[in-house]
C-alpha cells in the first residue's frame, strides 16, 4: 500500500541524476528544485561531483538513510540499487522511471520480479517501473511538464499510462483544474490502480481534502477489489470519474455468434462502473470537463437557466442539456420577470436562455444572477456564457462571476470561451480557484453524464424463489455445450422466471399430441439451428392439427434440425435478456428490446451480477426504447417492476453457476404484469 514515505517524504534521492535536463534523471532533479522540495535532497551520479547545485555521491552505497528513491537508471542496474537501498539505507518508497521491464518481454519481467521481491521483503512500496513519477503538494517527482497547480483541495489522479497522464493534465490546466496528487503507476509491478483506490478508501478520514478522484485505466487486474474500494469512496461522499481504455478491442468477440455474447468486456466495464457509482468518460477533454463539474457546487435538481450575451452557444448548450435530461424551463410572466427586463437593455430577452446582448454589462449580469439565485425557486443552477471579441477588457464581468460563484448556493457554471483574446482576464478568474468550461457542449454532456450516473449499489443477493440447490443439481448433471430446451426450462423454473409451456416432439405423432395438450394457437420452432428465424425455423399462429403435421414435416428437413419444439403463443412487447461470463468480472447482464431488433439497434444496458432491484430498474430506464416499454399510442406497456424482478432473478441464479458462459432469453414477451420467456438458450462450459 502507499505509505507516508512515498507521499510526503522527508528525504529523496535521485539515482541517475544529471546536469542534462533532457534526460529523465536531470529533469526530475530540476523539477524537485524548481518546485521547492523542502526535505533533504540527494543525488547519485558516478561521474559528476555536483549536479544542478546538489552535491552527489557515486553510488547508493555512499548514501545516508533516505526515505524515497527515484530511479532513472538502466533497467539492469535497478535490482542491485533497490537491494542496497532496502537493506542498508532503510528506504521505504521507490519510484522507478526506467523502462525495459515487463513491457519489453521475459527478461525485463524477471528484473521486475526481482525488484518487487526486494521491496516486499522491506515492507516498502513501489511505483512503476516505466512511469513518469509522482506529484504531490510536497514534491514534484516527475520528469515531465507541465506541472499543474498543486493544492490539497485539488483532484487526486491515478493513471496507468504516464504519457496519457501528461496529456490529461495538459487538458486540465487551462480549465483551472488543480491537483492534489498525481500517481503514474506504469507497469504496476507492486501497486496499481486498485491499490491506490484502496489507500484512498482506507485513509479517507485523513485524506478527505481531495474530494474528487480521477482515474485513467488500461487494465483492471482485480475487479472485486476495484469495485469494493471505489463504491466505498463514493458512499463516503467522494466523486469518481474514470476512463477505461481498450475495452472495446479487448472485448470484441462473438461467442457462438449469438446475442448473449453481446456482453463484451466493454459491457463488463460499463457494468462495473455503474455498480460503483463512477462517472465513465471516453476521452481526455470529457474527463477533465467532468472533473470540473464535480469540483463545482452540486446541482440538486434538473432545472437550469442559461445566461448569455451570445445566441449560438446558448442554443448549442440548450440542445446538449435537454438531450441528457436537464430542463431549460420557460420563465413564467411575473413581476420578477418584468423587473428583470426593465434592468436590461432594450432588445434583451428574459426567457430562458436569458440573453442580455453583446453590450450587456457586469452590473446587469450581477442583477440577473441575483434574481435567479434569490427569486426563482424552481431554478437549480445557472450557466453563464460570456466571451469577448478582444476590443475591451471583461475583467469586471469575471470579477462579478468570481464573487457570485462563491456566494450563491446554486451552482454557476462559467462558459468563458475567449481563452486567447482576454487571456489575462481569464487568468485572473482562474487564479481565484475557479474552473472554466470553454466549450458549452462539452459542459452540457458532462453535466448530464454526472447527473445520470447512479449511486453505488448494494451487494445483497435476492434469493426469494431462487432454488439454488435445484439449480446446482441441474447444472452438475448437464453436459458442456448448449442445453436442451427442457433443461433450460427447468433452470428458469428453479429461478422462478416464468416461461411458456413447451414440449419437444421428435415424431409427427408426438407433435400432434403436444399440440392437443398445449392448445391452439401455438408456436413451432426447430431444435438444433442457432438462429431459427434465419433458416425459416419458426412458425407462429399454428391453429390446427393439419398445420402441425405440415410444419413438422417441413421443419425436420431443415439442416441440423433434431426435433421440433411446440409452445404456447404469447403476445405483447418483445424484450431481451442476455448474459456473458467475463473472467475476473463475473456475469454481465444485458437487457433491451427483443426479437431481431436487439442485434440491429444494439440498444442494451448492462449490469454486473448480482443485481439489486434499483440497478435493474436503472438499466430499464436508461434504454433508448424505454418509452416503448412504458407503453405508447394507447398500447399496453410492460410492468417495469416485474421486468426488473426477472432481471434480478436471472442475476441471482447466475451468481451460483459460473459454468454458464453465455445465455439469452429472446424474446421475453411482456404484456402488463405478465412477462414470460418464449425462447431461451444457455451454454455451459466447465
Amino acid at each position: 500500500m502507499l505509505n507516508r514515505q512515498l507521499l510526503s517524504p522527508s528525504s529523496i534521492v535521485v539515482v541517475g541524476a544529471s546536469n542534462n535536463i533532457t534526460k529523465p534523471g536531470g529533469k526530475i532533479l530540476k523539477n524537485l528544485l524548481e518546485y521547492e522540495y523542502k526535505g533533504q535532497l540527494y543525488a547519485v551520479n558516478p561521474h559528476d561531483e555536483c549536479v544542478q547545485g546538489v552535491t552527489t555521491v557515486r553510488s547508493v552505497k555512499d548514501l545516508p538513510d533516505v526515505e524515497l528513491a527515484i530511479l532513472a537508471i538502466p533497467a539492469k542496474s535497478c535490482p542491485e540499487a533497490v537491494a542496497v537501498l532496502t537493506k542498508e539505507k532503510n528506504t521505504k518508497a521507490f519510484i522507478i522511471i526506467s523502462g525495459g521491464f515487463s513491457e519489453m518481454g521475459k527478461e525485463g519481467a524477471l528484473l521486475e520480479k526481482e525488484i518487487v521481491e526486494h521491496v516486499n521483503q522491506a515492507e516498502a512500496c513501489l511505483i512503476g517501473p516505466n512511469c513518469i513519477g509522482v506529484l504531490t503538494h510536497d514534491y514534484a517527482g516527475v520528469f515531465t511538464e507541465p506541472i499543474p497547480r498543486l493544492e490539497p483541495t485539488g483532484v487526486d489522479f491515478v493513471s496507468g499510462s504516464g504519457g496519457t497522464a501528461v496529456f490529461i493534465m495538459e487538458s486540465a490546466i487551462p480549465k483551472g483544474l488543480t491537483f492534489s496528487r498525481v500517481i503514474s503507476v506504469g507497469n504496476s509491478a507492486q501497486l496499481g490502480v486498485e491499490e491506490v483506490l484502496e489507500y484512498w478508501d482506507l485513509n479517507s478520514e485523513s485524506e478527505s481534502e481531495a474530494r474528487v478522484k480521477l482515474l485513467y485505466i488500461e487494465t483492471i487486474h482485480n475487479p472485486d477489489k476495484f469495485l469494493f474500494h471505489a463504491a466505498s469512496l463514493v458512499k463516503k461522499g467522494f466523486r469518481l470519474a474514470a476512463i477505461k481504455a481498450g475495452s472495446s478491442k479487448a472485448g470484441s468477440r462473438a461467442a457462438s455468434s449469438h446475442t448473449g455474447a453481446m456482453a463484451s468486456s466493454d459491457s463488463a466495464v460499463e457494468a462495473l462502473f455503474r455498480k460503483a457509482g463512477i462517472v465513465r468518460c471516453y476521452g481526455r477533454e470529457e474527463l477533465t470537463t467532468v472533473a470540473c463539474v464535480l469540483m463545482s457546487k452540486q446541482m440538486k435538481g434538473k432545472n437550469m437557466v442559461i445566461i448569455t450575451h451570445a445566441g449560438g452557444p446558448a442554443v448549442m448548450l440548450t440542445d446538449a442539456l435537454e438531450a441528457g435530461g436537464v430542463n431549460i424551463p420557460n420563465i413564467p410572466d411575473s413581476p420578477v420577470k418584468q423587473k428583470l427586463k426593465e434592468a436590461l437593455f432594450s432588445g434583451s430577452s428574459v426567457e430562458n436562455p436569458i440573453d442580455f446582448l453583446a453590450t450587456g454589462t457586469a452590473e446587469q449580469l450581477d442583477i440577473i444572477i441575483d434574481t435567479c439565485e434569490n427569486k426563482m425557486e424552481d431554478i437549480d443552477g445557472m450557466a453563464v456564457i460570456f466571451g469577448s471579441a478582444g476590443l475591451t477588457s471583461v475583467k469586471d464581468v469575471y470579477e462579478v462571476l468570481n464573487r457570485k460563484m462563491k456566494l450563491c448556493k446554486k451552482p454557476i457554471y462559467p462558459i468563458l470561451p475567449s481563452v486567447m483574446t482576454v487571456k489575462k482576464d481569464l487568468a485572473y478568474f482562474l487564479s481565484h480557484g475557479n474552473v472554466n468550461f470553454p466549450d458549452e457542449v462539452l459542459l452540457g454532456r458532462a453535466l448530464t453524464k454526472v447527473k445520470l450516473t447512479p449511486k453505488p449499489s448494494g451487494q445483497e443477493i435476492f434469493l426469494d424463489g431462487v432454488d439454488v440447490p435445484r439449480i446446482r443439481r441441474i447444472i452438475d448433471n448437464s453436459p458442456n455445450g448448449y442445453l436442451s430446451p427442457d433443461i433450460v426450462e427447468q433452470l428458469l423454473a428453479a429461478a422462478s422466471i416464468p416461461s411458456v409451456q413447451e414440449i419437444i416432439a421428435k415424431t409427427e405423432t408426438e407433435a400432434i399430441q403436444a399440440a392437443k395438450k398445449i392448445g391452439f394457437p401455438l408456436v413451432m420452432k426447430v431444435v438444433g439451428p442457432l438462429h431459427k428465424t434465419d433458416v425459416g425455423g419458426v412458425t407462429l399462429n399454428v391453429r390446427s392439427e393439419e398445420m402441425v403435421s405440415v410444419e413438422f414435416s417441413r421443419m425436420m428437413k431443415i439442416k441440423m434440425t433434431t426435433a421440433v419444439l411446440l409452445a404456447e403463443q404469447a403476445s405483447g412487447i418483445e424484450l431481451f435478456l442476455g448474459a456473458s461470463y467475463e473472467p475476473k468480472f463475473g456475469h454481465v447482464i444485458l437487457c433491451g428490446i427483443g426479437g431481431i431488433f436487439v442485434e440491429v439497434l444494439k440498444d442494451t444496458t448492462s449490469g454486473l451480477a448480482p443485481l439489486t432491484f434499483e440497478e435493474a430498474d436503472s438499466m430499464i430506464r436508461n434504454l433508448k426504447a424505454y418509452p416503448i416499454i412504458k407503453g405508447f399510442r394507447g398500447k399496453c406497456g410492460v410492468s417495469r417492476k416485474k421486468f426488473a424482478e426477472i432481471i434480478v432473478r436471472l442475476s441471482s441464479m447466475l451468481r451460483f453457476v459460473t459454468e454458464i458462459k453465455e445465455m439469452d432469453i429472446n424474446p421475453l414477451m411482456g404484456n402488463g404484469d405478465k412477462i414470460v420467456a418464449v425462447d431461451a438458450r444457455i451454454r455451459i462450459e466447465r
